[in-house]
């Protein structure tokens, strides 16, 4: 992790007009709508922070533009005198903590079609301190919520995309100044060339080769092999890789959610995990007849481990690889949308813990049950949290057949 040697600026650096009106328009007309945008009349929830108002503003006016109808969600943010989100943990009683507004929620997601959601976290560790178990239950009462927007999503009715705007924390935390720290965005974005769209479609049509090409794989289980890692995922039935989809601005990654069932060894991870308000670094897991059975960090394992303790988030929801060619981004950010899309001289490889994606099914998941998602072995959890290496790895294929075949090494893709 670099060394925390930016100094905070006297004044934030905000990018030009310009820059911000090209960033939504990637967001609203390319982003969203699975590469397509979005239709006139849809409606869309933008999520942001009172930090990220001049970006907030843009994205309005180009849904606007694009005929949508907009539905706000404009938050406080974090500061040195209010911090927002660690006053709920402070101040809720038990049956606060585990309210859940199933009447406005449900209507919430009847309505939309879209969200985009902004990161600009303005405290990075905002909920150092608090009881790991609080932060948990958190993500077990909203469960529904997110069940509900994926029942929408595999029936192909609803689309999402999140993207950064960056905010002095972010910065310090990842040891840029924050203007470097914005030149990552704007690099990774394409938000210097005249049309960003274009460059976003040349880039996944690259992509989308290589994605067919490992969908064309007859693949059993993959072997994960490096000087910190040893692990073995079983691919799974009726799977398929994913990736280029705008559900994540910037995203240079091909991911798919295997067979948890089948996951066995050990894996380290040497990337910082921002996570819950808190930094978790360190990370070592030990898997065993597809569970985690051992799991330490070097700080806050106690957090690790209550998130590890959810139901099901012992067990891996997604595999992914980075090919170093594909990625514009070169600097670690403290932020895991671009920490698991890096480049740099390896690549990067990533799993997550918890709740798999049902878009990687090789068919309609519309017409999955539930029964049968579990039979397949998706995991299904409150909890997904990616964790990352940039690590030298070799990844090898298993076959079917018996054969194997190296598809991934010196960070690139190997097909």
């Amino acid at each position: 992790m670099p060394k925390k040697t930016a100094k905070k600026s006297a004044k934030p650096y905000i990018p030009s007009q310009k820059i911000l009106e090209r960033y939504a328009d990637v967001l609203v007309n390319f982003a969203l709508g699975g590469g397509k945008g979005i239709k006139k009349g849809e409606v869309v929830r933008i999520t942001a922070e009172e930090y990220a108002k001049p970006f907030y503003l843009e994205l309005r006016k180009a849904v606007w533009k694009a005929g949508g109808h907009v539905l706000g969600n404009y938050l406080p943010s974090n500061d040195e005198q209010y911090n927002v989100d660690r006053d709920f943990f402070i101040h809720t009683q038990e049956h606060q903590l585990s309210f859940f507004p199933d009447k406005h929620l449900k209507g919430l997601i009847e309505q939309l079609d879209h969200t985009i959601f902004i990161d600009s976290e303005t405290n990075k560790q905002s909920l150092a301190g608090i009881d790991p178990k609080k932060l948990m239950q958190q993500g077990r009462v909203m469960k529904p919520w997110m069940e509900w927007r994926n029942e929408k999503e595999n029936a192909g009715k609803f689309t999402w995309t999140m993207a950064l705007y960056a905010t002095e924390a972010m910065a310090k935390e990842a040891g840029l100044s924050h203007q470097e720290y914005w030149k990552q965005i704007i690099d990774a974005c394409f938000l210097n060339e005249k049309n960003p769209i274009a460059k976003w479609k040349q880039l996944y049509k690259k992509l989308e080769s290589y994605r067919a090409k490992l969908n064309a794989l007859p693949v059993d289980k993959f072997h994960i092999q490096g000087p910190d890692a040893d692990l073995w995922i079983k691919y799974g039935e009726k799977r398929a890789w994913m990736g280029g989809s705008g559900r994540n601005i910037p995203s240079f990654e091909l991911f798919t959610s295997p067979d948890w069932r089948g996951t066995e060894g050990w894996i380290r991870l040497n990337q910082p995990l921002y996570r819950y308000g808190n930094l978790i670094e360190g990370i070592e897991l030990h898997f065993k007849d597809g569970k985690v059975v051992k799991s330490s960090a070097k700080k806050n394992e106690k957090v690790l481990k209550e998130m590890i303790a959810q139901p099901n988030a012992d067990k891996i929801g997604e595999f992914s690889m980075t090919d170093k060619r594909f990625s514009r981004i070169t600097k670690f950010m403290a932020e895991t949308l671009y920490d698991e899309n890096v480049g740099g001289p390896n690549g990067n490889t990533h799993i997550a813990l918890g709740n798999a994606y049902h878009d990687c099914y090789a068919s309609d998941p519309s017409k999955v049950t539930k029964e049968e998602w579990e039979r397949l072995g998706y995991n299904n959890s409150s909890v997904h949290t990616d964790v990352i290496s940039t690590t030298p790895r070799i990844v090898t294929a298993h076959m079917t057949d018996g054969t194997t075949k190296v598809i991934y090494k010196n960070g690139m893709y190997v097909l």
